[in-house]
């Protein structure tokens, strides 16, 4: 049934509708992945290359819009089941590819997600573990929208490079992966850097704030010196 699904959007290039079939094509991609968003996209890609229709803008756009709201929604079942859940699947498959996710969410998230944009059970496993681990969506959601415009951007690119490429998915996904790996290790290192200096402000204040306490305690802790009177009286 899904074989139909890319000659469907063929048949729509020089329609408007060829958008709104391709954005809900990357959506439900996002979670489900039999749905072959990423042969459609780069069909229509190649008709619009060569013909001039649809508008191979309009094309990228609908693609990464979609991507990256296919990847929230992924994002929301994940949190709401919890990883417990997610790592009791009855497939081999399945399972192992949550352990991994779980295993390399904390290290290298932005890697992760933006590799596994290009494999799809490895991006259904890897953004549903994001939201099962209680990553910060902000950081998913930025993230993820690197991960969408990249994929589109490069399956667009693979259409206008050579069109002998489109019917080899191998090629394009060695392409789509040495892509993400680039832009996985610059993300990370980036956000990795940003971590490191916002920690180092926070122990710096916090270490004041501690010795800012210790000397005050100290203060009150200390004795109050008290007048002892002597008999004297003062003279004249």
């Amino acid at each position: 049934m899904f074989d139909q699904i890319t000659p469907l959007v063929l048949g729509l290039a020089a329609s408007p509708l060829v958008f709104v079939v391709l954005f809900a094509l990357c959506l439900v991609d996002g979670f489900f992945p039999p749905v072959p968003s990423e042969s459609a996209l780069v069909a229509i890609a190649a008709v619009a290359a060569t013909s001039g229709q649809p508008v191979l803008g309009g094309v990228l756009g609908a693609a990464a819009l979609g991507a990256i709201a296919g990847d929230s929604v992924a994002y929301w079942i994940g949190r709401r089941l919890g990883l417990a859940r997610l790592a009791r699947s009855r497939r081999p498959r399945i399972a192992a590819a949550f352990g991994f996710a779980e295993r390399q969410m904390r290290r290298r998230s932005a890697s992760l997600i933006l590799i596994g944009r290009y494999v799809p059970v490895g991006r259904v496993a890897v953004n549903m573990t994001a939201g099962a681990t209680r990553l910060p969506y902000r950081r998913f959601l930025a993230i993820s929208s690197i991960a969408g415009l990249a994929w589109s951007t490069t399956s667009v690119g693979i259409a206008l490079a050579a069109s002998s490429v489109l019917h080899e998915p191998l090629v394009a996904a060695a392409v789509s992966m040495v892509v993400a790996a680039g832009l996985g290790i610059v993300v990370d290192r980036v956000l990795g850097r940003v971590t490191r200096r916002r920690d180092a402000r926070t122990a710096d204040a916090a270490a004041r704030t501690a010795d800012a306490a210790a000397r005050t305690a100290d203060a009150a802790a200390r004795p109050t010196p008290r007048i002892v009177p002597t008999g004297e009286t003062a003279r004249p």
